[in-house]
């Protein structure tokens, strides 16, 4: 195969990984918004909390769809068969984002009928759902969803459907096996904790940041549990290898672990990935002054989920195995775009720096002063 075609296919799957690592780490005002009733216990409080995560939430739904965009780009067979076949999971996962947007929005309003407590459940329910639903969906990629690709249907002229789900689950199938919702869960408790972190840095509050600190420690202990108990069964379980001479999909035992030990990099990304979550929790627990730790627990994040996804697509490792029929597992090689379209979207990518910037930018400037109990007096504008 053409070695430029396999750079930018695996250039393509490094970028489409760096946004699912971002989105896990913005997954903080899921998070957060989940602990809007636990850790406020007055208006005032509920008021600055929401306003904390209110003033975030676009980055966590524009970083959604630009994943699934990227992924519809570059892999668009990905796309078809997930977003098509599973699409029961995923409908609910952007229902429940869209619920998020009209709850910051309308909680506030004029004329709100349903009442303000009512769209803050809302809150609290996508920062259950979109979590833990997203955490499954990204398990599918180490154990495997029911689908079946027959790109010979593409001449049927009545019915060109390349894939289809095996069974009428159509993605809730995905909670048959308990490790999707073992991940599903580290995610949660992950989001927690950032959401945590990011009120302990945003918000200038002295009785509710002490309740976030020890918030730290109760979600802490379930997601240390959760995510070691995935990281041991997936480098431990067999894995979906591509045969390089002739592109079968075969078992091999160790797969994951394998991949991490031939690409050591990856190992040390997820490794100090790990360090830096530890790292910002550690800081944040055992000194009542430090408010930084959702930098080093975020940046912690994004390496450590990023290298997860840079082992499931490298290494000639089928990133989207079937479990109806192996043989349709998708790569990134027999489910990316004509080379042409990559090479087209590649001079675009180079707009994404400039972008990235802009974000910085415009995140420093929304939290250049912290929330305060005055200040959500004062403001006109508050959630």
């Amino acid at each position: 195969m053409d070695s430029t075609y396999i750079f930018l296919q695996h250039y393509w799957w490094f970028l489409v990984s760096l946004l699912g690592a971002l989105l896990v780490f913005l997954l903080f005002v899921q998070g957060g918004n989940s602990l809007l009733f636990c850790l406020g216990r007055s208006e005032e409080e509920r008021t600055m909390l929401v306003n904390s995560t209110g003033r975030k939430w676009e980055f966590t739904f524009t970083t959604l769809v630009t994943f699934g965009g990227a992924f519809f780009a570059s892999f668009p067979l990905f796309y078809s068969t997930s977003f098509g076949g599973a699409y029961w999971l995923w409908m609910i996962i952007l229902f429940s984002f869209v619920l998020q947007a009209v709850s910051y929005e309308f909680q506030s309003k004029l004329g709100n009928w349903l009442g303000k407590r009512t769209y803050r459940w809302f809150l609290v329910l996508n920062g259950v759902v979109g979590p833990v639903l997203l955490g499954a969906a990204v398990a599918t990629f180490f154990t495997g969803s029911s689908f079946i690709v027959s790109k010979g249907n593409l001449t049927d002229g009545m019915m060109p459907v390349i894939s289809q789900w095996a069974n009428g689950w159509h993605g809730l199938d995905a909670f048959v096996n308990p490790w999707n919702l073992v991940l599903g869960l580290a995610v949660f408790f992950l989001a927690r904790l950032l959401g945590n972190l990011y009120f302990i840095n945003n918000i200038r509050h002295e009785e509710l940041i002490v309740r976030c600190r020890r918030q730290l420690v109760t979600d802490a202990v379930p997601f240390l549990i959760f995510f070691l108990a995935f990281v041991v069964y997936v480098l431990v379980k067999d894995g979906f290898a591509v045969d390089a001479a002739t592109g079968q999909i075969v078992m091999e035992p160790y797969k994951y672990l394998h991949n991490l030990l031939s690409m050591p990099c990856l190992l040390v990304l997820f490794l100090v990935g790990v360090a830096g979550v530890l790292t910002g929790l550690a800081k944040s627990v055992f000194s009542a002054t430090y408010t930084k730790g959702i930098w080093f627990a975020g940046a912690g994040t994004v390496l450590a989920v990023l290298a997860l996804l840079l082992t499931v697509g490298y290494n000639h490792t089928a990133y989207y195995p079937s479990t109806a029929d192996l043989q349709s597992s998708l790569t990134i090689a027999n489910s990316c775009s004509s080379k042409f379209t990559l090479k087209t979207m590649a001079y675009v990518s180079v707009l994404v720096p400039f972008v990235l910037a802009y974000i910085v930018y415009a995140w420093r400037a929304i939290d250049r002063r912290p929330i305060t109990a005055e200040e959500m007096r004062e403001e006109e504008h508050t959630y």
